[in-house]
């Protein structure tokens, strides 16, 4: 008998400690840099002792504590499969290792402020990790809430003030072709076919993600839909960085859910980590909601550029059988 496998798409287990850090201005009212380069590398050093504690533990309870937005919500869920499916934790992880580390620290007025470290890892030669981190007020604890893993040689060069910080911009007003703050509703209503390709280049988070999702939508053994929401506001806001051709790298998220109707007598075949998250009994049709984690350079309005996917780290956050 025919079998389908619905499986769980491991995301990046990422966490950081909460690190307060002083301030002798007040970052409400003036323009001052996000935080000071020390303390956004004891900001990583922490990351990483508290991200290999976790990947040997798969200690799901500590992640709302140090993370934030998609990157939080994605690894919540998945620590707690694996949790749920090894209690033991993982004796074999491999301790994350940082190196070469940078600094784009932007000058923001108000809150929150975010920076974003630069860094080459021991998990993929040839890429750098791009983890922004954020806190909502002073005294509150940085919270990493978007990671980005990015081959070196696609890594766009960033523009810099007089004084050698990034440059930060808004959500909206922007002179780029797509403002950062509609990216992920735009996403959204080009997956569903609403949207053109006048904003979005070719690329496998794209047209090839399309050209899939029409392939499998319907087959001899299951119908599926597929519905793209927007993920915004508090943590899932949108961060953007002037880059030095004048267009920006974004980084935004994006919720993506699949339903598949099977036909009656199919045999559903489900990996351990999606039933570790499921509700309901999967008898003739499984709901998975996926959020997304992106990265993206938008050229500036105005020239042939479109908008080019640098990263897409996906994660399951919830399942449903009926």
């Amino acid at each position: 008998m025919n079998r389908r496998r619905v499986c769980l798409r491991a995301a990046a287990i990422a966490l950081t400690l909460p690190l307060a850090g002083c301030m002798t201005v007040h970052g409400e009212r003036e323009r001052i840099p996000s935080v000071q380069k020390a303390e956004a590398a004891r900001v990583l050093a922490d990351f990483a002792a508290v991200n290999n504690r976790v990947g040997r533990t798969y200690d799901a309870k500590a992640v709302a504590t140090v993370e934030s937005g998609p990157l939080g919500a994605t690894d919540e869920a998945g620590l707690r499969a694996k949790h749920t499916n090894h209690p033991q934790g993982n004796p074999g992880y491999q301790p994350l290792v940082f190196s070469d580390s940078r600094y784009l620290i932007p000058r923001q007025v108000g809150w929150p402020k975010f920076f974003v470290a630069d860094t080459a890892t021991n998990r993929a030669a040839g890429a750098r990790w791009l983890l922004v981190f954020r806190r909502s007020a002073a005294g509150q604890p940085w919270k990493a809430s978007y990671v980005a893993s990015v081959a070196t040689a696609d890594l766009p060069k960033f523009a810099q003030d007089k004084d050698g910080h990034s440059v930060a911009l808004g959500l909206a007003g922007t002179d780029l072709l797509a403002q950062p703050g509609q990216l992920s509703a735009d996403y959204g209503s080009y997956l569903g076919g609403s949207g053109t390709s006048e904003v979005f280049a070719d690329g496998p988070s794209t047209s090839q993600l399309r050209a899939d999702r029409n392939a499998h939508a319907r087959t001899a053994d299951s119908v599926t839909q597929y519905a793209d929401q927007p993920a915004s506001g508090g943590d899932f806001t949108p961060v953007a960085l002037r880059t030095a051709d004048g267009g920006a790298l974004v980084f935004f998220a994006s919720h993506h859910q699949s339903r598949a109707t099977f036909r009656a007598g199919y045999r559903l075949t489900i990996d351990d980590d999606t039933k570790a998250l499921m509700t309901g009994t999967p008898r003739t049709s499984v709901t998975l909601v996926h959020l997304a984690d992106e990265a993206v350079t938008v050229p500036p309005a105005g020239g042939s550029g479109k908008v080019v996917f640098l990263s897409r780290v996906v994660g399951l956050v919830t399942a449903k059988g009926e």
